[in-house]
């Protein structure tokens, strides 16, 4: 195995990941190994169950059924009934559950035709865990349980919150497997510079993306020798004052967000080629 495929957090942002696969499939180029972490755990998957190009069209098809759906659409007085409560999240994960066990090709880890692993964050220890045998369901959920939105996910006994907050981009897990050619796929933020903040809202968000940077650009600086990493352009743009990112449940634009990936990977690629 020397070909990974990383596959980075985003939330809805994560329909640029689909583009880039179908671009990648297009290209026909196949990986050994594919990590994940939080949506990006979803979609490496829901693709390594399926690496062909009828399982990007359903991957398409699934995100569409977001646009169309309440999996992370949740009631209002449901997010109210919450606060007063003083619950640990607004909303649970039953209606994104039941929009995953829809879609899932496999429901555990050694079904899937490609080697996949997805991270999520340890409660009780503090620590990036990383999963790769057997049930998918609860390890992809506790990957993707961003604090506050979603409660934690037990697993085994212990508590899980989303992985981006141990290792958003996890090349470096790709790496100790031995992959020595990496595609990056990332929803886009790692392309665009932050800027100071202007307003209240923007500080958090740019408190979030240094964090969230930080780790994964120290190791793309200090690649081992012989590794090669590609960063998969998004195609779209994301800015630190970009009010759509506070509207996580708006899969509006999920077909141009897929489009404009794919296009521009599609470019990439073919630049590749001497």
């Amino acid at each position: 195995m020397s070909v990974a495929f990383v596959l980075g957090g985003g939330g809805r942002w994560g329909a640029v990941e689909v583009g880039m696969l179908g671009a990648l499939t297009d290209a026909e180029i196949t990986p050994g190994l594919i990590v994940g972490t939080s949506i990006g755990a979803i979609n490496g998957a829901m693709f390594a169950g399926e690496p062909t190009r009828a399982g990007i069209d359903q991957l398409e098809r699934a995100w569409r059924t977001l646009a169309d759906s309440a999996a992370l659409v949740p009631r209002r007085r449901d997010q109210l009934r919450n606060l007063v409560r003083l619950a640990p999240s607004l909303i649970t994960h039953d209606a994104f559950e039941d929009w995953l066990e829809d879609q899932l090709p496999a429901r555990r880890f050694e079904d899937l035709r490609i080697p996949f692993e997805c991270v999520a964050a340890s409660i009780e220890r503090a620590a990036e865990t990383w999963f790769r045998s057997g049930p998918l369901m609860p390890p992809l959920l506790a990957s993707s349980s961003i604090p506050g939105l979603f409660p934690p996910v037990e697993v085994n006994g212990e508590h899980f919150y989303d992985g981006g907050l141990v290792n958003s981009v996890p090349i470096s897990r790709a790496i100790e497997l031995g992959a020595t050619t990496l595609y990056v796929l990332q929803v886009g933020r790692v392309e665009q510079r932050l800027s100071v903040p202007k307003r209240w809202y923007e500080a958090g968000l740019v408190a979030f993306e240094i964090s969230r940077r930080h780790r994964f650009a120290t190791l793309h600086d200090q690649l081992p020798e012989g590794v090669t990493v590609h960063l998969l352009p998004s195609g779209n743009t994301l800015e630190p004052d970009d009010k759509r990112q506070l509207n996580w449940s708006d899969f509006s634009d999920t077909d141009a967000l897929m489009a404009n990936a794919r296009a521009a990977t599609t470019t990439y690629l073919d630049d590749l080629v001497p």
